[in-house]
């Protein structure tokens, strides 16, 4: 706050006005470490980037008992992988993951049970080690079609039956054979 000028005070108590500072200049990335744009976090495993991302773990919690699994099927691996699903498209719309995105995730890989035979055959060697794996989660993550992601839950529900159309179609969501887990998977 100013002071007046009648007010009795001593030149070093007075506010200075020569201590202002200087207006910043304009920056540009330069340096070799510096991103170059906003596809430079772009890779295998740069994952997609959004606010406060681990919460889709907690909201993923609310759904364990809700998680229908195959013999076999573990639900930390079932939840790691649909996370990772679930913050992508979160990340879609520019905002922090809620509850529908966790939920559409488990729609989309059958875990909440309304998916065809062949799906809940193919996520099972797909999904195993998922919670151990970072890798395997992206790779879970990138075989969803982002047209796929923005779906509404109620057409994800209606369109499960052509399932391979909304992972990319049968050339990357693969036709594997049930119980065929010696497949890598690999991330998009």
């Amino acid at each position: 706050m100013t002071q007046p000028s009648y007010a009795p005070i001593t030149e070093a108590d007075q506010v200075r006005s020569g201590m202002l500072l200087e207006t910043p200049r304009s920056w540009l990335p330069g340096r070799p470490g510096d991103p170059k744009g906003p596809s430079s976090h772009l890779g295998d495993l740069f994952g997609s980037p959004g606010p406060d991302q681990g919460y889709a773990l907690k909201l993923a919690k609310r759904f364990e008992d809700r998680v229908q699994l195959l013999p076999g099927e573990s639900a930390q691996d079932a939840l790691s992988g649909c996370v990772a699903v679930a913050t992508r498209r979160a990340s879609l719309f520019g905002r922090a993951p809620v509850a529908a995105d966790v939920e559409h995730a488990l729609t989309l890989w059958g875990f909440l049970g309304t998916a065809p035979d062949d799906l809940v055959n193919y996520r099972n060697s797909l999904f195993r080690g998922a919670a151990h794996s970072y890798a395997q989660q992206r790779a879970i993550a990138g075989l969803v079609l982002e047209d796929t992601l923005k779906m509404p839950r109620d057409q994800l529900i209606g369109a499960l039956g052509n399932w391979r159309r909304l992972l990319g179609g049968s050339e990357r969501a693969g036709a594997t054979q049930s119980g065929d887990s010696s497949q890598e998977v690999q991330p998009a």
